[in-house]
């Protein structure tokens, strides 16, 4: 069965783990910082605070624009569940906006709809790695004086063409970027995230807050002679990476370029392979946009089974996901508190369906992901079109 993903994790990697192993420190310490310097310089940014996942990144982003209970953030249903989720951490509530049908991202013309003195954050998401709209949602935010955070969980390598200059997702251009590292995206340090800011104080109380809000860093703590008694200020979170993992984190930074120029090529051949099935709608980068292609989602020609295709792609050896899920049709949020901005009392549609999110479902219900990753060879990515043709085709 060809995957859907894989890894590219090798020699670099193994020997990397040895020195956090022969140390003796395994968990937040050297290693972690190497790697926040280091990813901070690829991505350009001023600061970059390492823990355990994107979503708890996330949460720490929010809590530090100073997102708090019965606040509104606006955002994607459009998107893994932890979006959502990261939001309601905070006892907020996620004001879900449609998509783009073209690039599955947040649709800046619908964001200044919703906007109510409730709203303390605007939460966009780089779908699949396809940068989103920054100049229009910063221009927006900027004008009703709101932080713009970036869910960059997939964005790893892309790029955004901003003041006539690329520039990498991460920099930030919004004031918060948050990443994941999990085995499903370029790099993975098995699971990690990391916050990119330009704000000194947001990264300091990152770095509290990670670790139950200890006032004294750790490196501080193990350097010292003399006897040091830490407090613990406010309540924090244990949202720490482990050197072991940042270990692996280095090596893997390195990679990226070459990850991402080969997943272009790879998206190109797609292109080739894929242009004669009648109706089968491709991805398309902005003309601003460059994407590290994370993911390759294909829309179906209209009238075939979403299922249907993907199980005769199985039977044939090859793995599909369906479209990016949607928070708003999930069991959670029947019971959790979410909004289209459609007023006090809702918009009034049944369970799973909202009138104001149609191209997100839509999305959903007619998108597949077909296999992408680093080892991915042309005799596979024949497979994986000779089966897409025969599912859409016969």
């Amino acid at each position: 069965m060809i995957p859907v993903a894989k890894p590219w994790l090798g020699e670099e990697e193994i020997q990397a783990v040895r020195r956090p192993l022969a140390s003796g420190w395994v968990t937040q310490g050297p290693e972690v910082l190497a790697f926040e310097q280091e990813f901070a310089a690829f991505v350009d940014a001023r600061q970059a605070c390492a823990v355990a996942n994107c979503t708890v990144a996330l949460h720490l982003a929010l809590k530090a624009v100073g997102v708090k209970p019965g606040d509104r953030v606006i955002t994607v249903s459009h998107s893994y569940i932890a979006t959502a989720n990261a939001v309601r951490y905070c006892g907020a509530i996620p004001v879900f906006v449609d998509i783009q049908p073209a690039t599955f991202n947040i649709n800046p013309k619908r964001v200044e709809s919703v906007l109510t003195p409730q709203t303390k954050a605007i939460l966009s998401v780089h779908q699949m790695g396809m940068p989103c709209d920054l100049r229009a949602l910063l221009d927006l935010a900027q004008r009703h004086g709101l932080p713009l955070i970036e869910d960059a969980a997939c964005a790893i390598g892309s790029e955004i063409r901003w003041m006539d200059k690329w520039e990498r997702i991460g920099k930030p251009h919004g004031d918060i970027a948050c990443f994941s590292f999990h085995p499903r995206k370029l790099l993975t340090t098995g699971d990690g995230g990391m916050i990119t800011t330009s704000n000194s104080e947001w990264d300091r109380k990152f770095r509290l807050w990670r670790q139950h809000s200890m006032d004294v860093p750790d490196t501080v703590r193990h350097a010292a002679r003399k006897v040091i008694f830490e407090s613990y200020p406010d309540l924090g979170f244990n949202y720490r990476m482990t050197d072991i993992q940042a270990a692996v984190g280095r090596e893997q930074l390195k990679r990226v370029p070459e990850i991402v120029a080969c997943r272009r090529q790879q998206v190109q051949r797609y292109r080739d392979l894929l242009s004669g099935i009648p109706g089968l709608v491709l991805p398309e980068e902005p003309r601003w946009g460059s994407s590290n292609w994370q993911s390759f989602c294909i829309r179906l020609p209209g009238g075939l089974d979403q299922r249907g295709v993907m199980q005769a792609m199985a039977d044939a050896g090859v793995a599909t996901r369906r479209g990016i899920m949607c928070a708003h049709r999930e069991p959670a949020y029947q019971q959790e508190a979410w909004s289209c901005g459609s007023g006090p009392e809702g918009c009034g549609c049944p369970d799973g369906r909202c009138q104001q999110l149609t191209e997100s479902e839509r999305a959903q219900d007619q998108c597949i992901l077909l296999p992408l990753f680093h080892h991915l060879t042309k005799a596979e990515q024949e497979q994986v079109s000779g089966a897409l043709h025969a599912a859409c085709c016969t």
